[in-house]
């Protein structure tokens, strides 16, 4: 038996296999699914030769990124590659943010930042909707900088920029919100910062108004591994 079949129920196995095209597992916690897809990539890189730099794992969390590093570490240490003394390199192994920080280090600057941008937390974003509340003459008190927060990252997330915001607004709220937003994201560019969500919304920006930026990373990860997807 090969160190990376050790362990596997047949279902598991089975998708430790089926390695071209899409395959999606369904399952309950602590049922294996993270153990399934550390195997799939020593399966990968063992037995059908595909180089670590073509993998490409993603994750939610730090801890859960650092414990499936591990995990394929171990994996590897018993490869034959390992037997020879050959150092076996893991994966791309992080988080979504983490991966998308990575590509916009070497690619942002298309989309007018430099790629020594600052990664901001959320006591600097209450700090800039706060000056930009100020700027505008919004009462605090009236208008929650927290609850402006919210409506700027659901639109982050929705991919709208502050404009397309604006034209979709249906309230007085969400109109303040979008003016926020604008003034907002300006303050950001201006200081070459990102928050969480641009990290995320200007990645898929980047993959979808630059095509070879997006056939440069689709040729470099032919596999891709979402844990808790």
């Amino acid at each position: 038996m090969k160190f990376w079949e050790k362990g596997l129920n047949p279902e598991q196995l089975r998708a430790v296999l089926t390695t071209e095209g899409a395959v999606l597992i369904l399952a309950g916690a602590g049922s294996g699914k993270t153990k399934t897809l550390t195997h799939r990539i020593a399966y990968l890189i063992e037995e059908k030769k595909v180089s670590p730099e073509r993998i490409l794992a993603v994750t939610f969390t730090n801890k859960a990124a650092q414990e499936m590093r591990e995990r394929i570490e171990k994996l590897l240490s018993q490869s034959e590659a390992a037997e020879y003394g050959a150092v076996v390199l893991p994966p791309h192994i992080g988080t979504f943010h983490n991966i998308c920080a990575k590509i916009l280090r070497r690619e942002i600057e298309v989309l007018g930042y430099g790629r020594n941008f600052n990664i901001i937390d959320d006591q600097d974003q209450q700090s800039i909707v706060k000056k930009v509340m100020k700027e505008l003459e919004m009462d605090p008190d009236q208008v929650r900088p927290r609850s402006l927060l919210e409506a700027i990252s659901k639109a982050k997330n929705a991919q709208m920029e502050p404009e397309q915001y604006l034209l979709q607004t249906g309230s007085y709220y969400e109109e303040l919100a979008a003016k926020v937003y604008e003034r907002y994201q300006k303050e950001l560019k201006n200081t070459n910062a990102l928050d969480f969500d641009d990290m995320i919304r200007l990645t898929v920006k980047l993959f979808q108004e630059y095509p070879k930026v997006l056939e440069k990373y689709q040729e470099l990860f032919r596999y891709v591994m979402v844990d808790e997807y």
